[in-house]
């Protein structure tokens, strides 16, 4: 069963618009308008960033943790591609080097 939540969701919005008022209003930077936020408030400034991260998962701005999730295992992928293929060179560059080299012995006798 889930914790009781603390806040109710009027104190989610008013906290959410106060700390996006003070990024477009004073140009503050997110931590900052985090803090006065929560100093205001008396609400933990990680609490306030989850808020509006869930604001804006729900508005469509912020992509969805399937979607990163989703696109991680695509870059993990392609890095076991590029490792793979950056071994494939060196073996190829070992064997060019030692054919040269067996080339050039060849030619001297």
């Amino acid at each position: 069963m889930p914790a009781p939540k603390k806040f109710d969701e009027a104190t989610r919005e008013r906290a959410v618009r106060m700390y996006l008022d003070r990024l477009e209003q004073h140009g503050e930077a997110k931590v900052e308008a985090r803090r006065q936020v929560g100093a205001l408030l008396d609400i933990n400034q990680a609490t306030i960033r989850n808020w509006v991260e869930a604001e804006e998962r729900a508005a469509g701005s912020r992509p969805a943790a399937s979607a990163r999730v989703a696109e991680s295992e695509e870059v993990r992928a392609l890095k076991r591609r590029v490792a793979e293929l950056e071994r494939a060179n060196d073996i190829l560059k070992t064997a060019s080097a030692f054919f040269a080299q067996a080339e050039l012995d060849r030619r001297l006798r």
